[in-house]
């Protein structure tokens, strides 16, 4: 059997052509929208991760709010789904990923100025709820841009590319919070809020005026007229799958406030734990989550997406299980390595499925994908401080288990169902290959 060279017509002899894939790297270094994506989200990492464990020191200290009061704060996040939502389906209708990202970027750089300017408490309130709601939905942009750029030019290289970014991004969350420490005791809380406002603006700097090209539509006039007309405003029976997955999502990350909030305390109450000790412990998941991310995308290539997040979710029940009951430093520095295993695969292939959920909305789908753990955030402290109260330490960690539980089970109905095998909803992650490229599998 013969292969014939399209190029040349001239015939090939007897046996496959290897084809040597791009390099990822490589690909992402010479496409200037890939690498700006990379370099602004590590940006805005950095900055936010910075401010968020200093938010309600600086209330309590420079504006005299209540301990309370302060930790009300957290729960203007909840305003970022509804601002990503809406954001994202304007992006879908009109296409103008780049235009829109700058917008948002820019209201996070004004909205951190804001805070840091304040004199008033609720000052940073309406502050967060109005400008910081917005500047949430500006990494959303940025991954719906990447699709559109991927969707025109596939390559093997493609769902790496997608982890790199998703890379910095957890990168700049690894060295914000330090960062954040060390700046506000040198220079002071107001100072920090200032150095986040400049992260959040700086991130439209490796991008510059760069425009992409917004999502191709059916080129035939019927198909155009249908696609122009549902762009954007997807119905629920359409965003019905990625409304399942986020939510199952939401399960998995409700255990993340409650580890934070109460482990520490665990620790050096009850533990009496050595701070180094509950330092490496704490640190341990994101250096475990960064070595394993570029191992994520292979290994879902073999087992499916879908398949790999349950197992993911498994993980997170066997870590909170450590959390509740054991009672010694290599029992949970295994549950922190379990949880860096977790945060590995849903960095590196949430955004991915999410977008292939809704295919026909992918500034949609990312907007709600990526403003979840904002919403997960304030509904898990809520739920840990009732499990607080009612269980104690360490058994309040059964209850973000029972919900990593609920979250295996959907995982494993969804990795199973059928539909995930049609156009459009296909859930496991290979790689998007150039066309006329075979599969392996025929």
């Amino acid at each position: 059997m013969r292969r014939r060279v399209r190029d040349h017509g001239a015939e090939a002899p007897d046996g496959p052509v290897e084809q040597k894939a791009p390099s990822t790297l490589r690909v992402l270094m010479s496409n200037p929208l890939y690498r700006g994506v990379t370099v602004a989200e590590f940006l805005s990492a950095l900055g936010v991760s910075a401010a968020a464990p200093q938010i309600a020191s600086f209330l309590v200290k420079e504006l005299d709010a209540s301990l309370g009061a302060a930790g009300l704060y957290y729960l203007t996040s909840l305003a970022a789904p509804v601002v990503g939502y809406l954001v994202g389906a304007r992006s879908d209708r009109t296409g103008r990923r780049m235009g829109l990202f700058r917008l948002c970027a820019a209201a996070g750089f004004f909205g951190w100025l804001g805070v840091a300017a304040s004199t008033h408490l609720w000052m940073p309130f309406v502050i967060g709820v109005v400008l910081l709601g917005f500047a949430g939905a500006a990494g959303s942009q940025l991954f719906a841009a990447m699709h559109d750029e991927m969707t025109r030019k596939p390559s093997p290289a493609n769902d790496g590319i997608v982890s790199i970014a998703r890379m910095a991004m957890t990168s700049g969350w690894v060295i914000g919070p330090a960062a954040g420490t060390l700046v506000a005791s040198h220079f002071g809380l107001r100072e920090m809020l200032v150095a986040t406002a400049l992260c959040c603006g700086a991130q439209i700097i490796p991008l510059g005026t760069l425009k992409v090209a917004g999502p191709e539509h059916p080129k035939t006039p019927s198909d155009a007229e249908d696609a122009l007309r549902s762009a954007g405003k997807p119905g629920i029976r359409a965003m019905s799958g990625l409304l399942i997955f986020t939510g199952l999502y939401l399960c998995v990350y409700a255990g993340e406030p409650v580890k934070y909030a109460y482990l520490p305390i665990y620790m050096d109450e009850q533990l009496h734990f050595a701070p180094g000790v509950r330092s490496a412990i704490i640190g341990i998941q994101p250096l475990v989550e960064l070595a394993l991310m570029p191992l994520v995308v292979m290994l879902a290539r073999r087992t499916g997406a879908m398949w790999l997040m349950a197992g993911a979710a498994a993980c997170g029940v066997a870590a909170n299980l450590c959390f509740a009951t054991m009672t010694s430093s290599a029992g949970l520095f295994a549950g922190q390595v379990l949880m860096g295993a977790v945060w590995a695969v849903f960095a590196s292939l949430g955004i991915v499925v999410a977008q292939r959920l809704l295919p026909t909305a992918v500034a949609t789908a990312s907007a709600i994908f990526l403003s979840s753990p904002a919403l997960s955030s304030a509904l898990g402290g809520l739920a840990g401080g009732l499990g607080a109260t009612a269980f104690g330490l360490p058994h309040v960690f059964f209850l973000p288990m029972a919900f990593g539980m609920i979250a295996v089970v959907g995982y494993l109905i969804m990795a199973s169902s059928p539909k995930r095998q049609r156009p459009g909803t296909s859930t496991p992650v290979p790689n998007p290959l150039p066309a006329g490229a075979s599969t392996g599998s025929e």
